[in-house]
C-alpha cells in the first residue's frame, strides 16, 4: 500500500486545514486508516482512525475539532481540522493497517502560529 499525504501548511490559531491521503489500494479493503502526528521530541501519536465499517475514533485532544472522512471511489481519506491550536503543530502522517502490517505515507507539516 502506498500512501500520499498532502494539505499541510502554516495557519493561524483558530484556522482550518484539510489533509488528504491518497491510497494506491482500495481503501474499503483496508482494515482501518488513520492520521497520526509527531511533534519534535515526541513520539508519533494517533489523531483519528476510521475503520472499513466507517467507525471513527479520535484522540481526546482533537475531539470536536477534527473530522476524519473518506471517499471510497477516490481511495482517499481526509482530516478536516478546525479551530487549530499551536499545540496541533506537528508532522502529520497517514497510516493504513492491512492485516498485521501498518503502512505509512510521507508526513505533511502542519504549523499553527499563535
Amino acid at each position: 500500500v502506498q500512501l500520499q499525504a498532502s494539505g499541510g501548511g502554516l495557519v493561524q490559531a483558530g484556522g482550518s486545514l484539510r489533509l488528504s491521503c491518497a491510497s494506491s489500494r482500495n481503501i474499503f479493503s483496508i482494515n482501518f486508516m488513520g492520521w497520526y502526528r509527531q511533534a519534535p521530541g515526541n513520539k508519533r501519536d494517533v489523531v483519528a482512525t476510521l475503520t472499513s465499517a466507517s467507525i471513527s475514533n479520535y484522540a481526546d485532544s482533537v475531539k470536536g475539532r477534527f473530522t476524519i472522512s473518506r471517499d471510497i471511489a477516490k481511495n482517499m481519506v481526509f482530516l478536516q481540522m478546525n479551530n487549530l491550536k499551536p499545540e496541533d503543530t506537528a508532522v502529520y502522517y497517514c497510516g493504513a493497517n492491512l492485516g498485521s502490517t501498518r503502512y505509512w505515507g510521507q508526513g505533511t507539516q502542519v504549523t499553527v502560529s499563535s
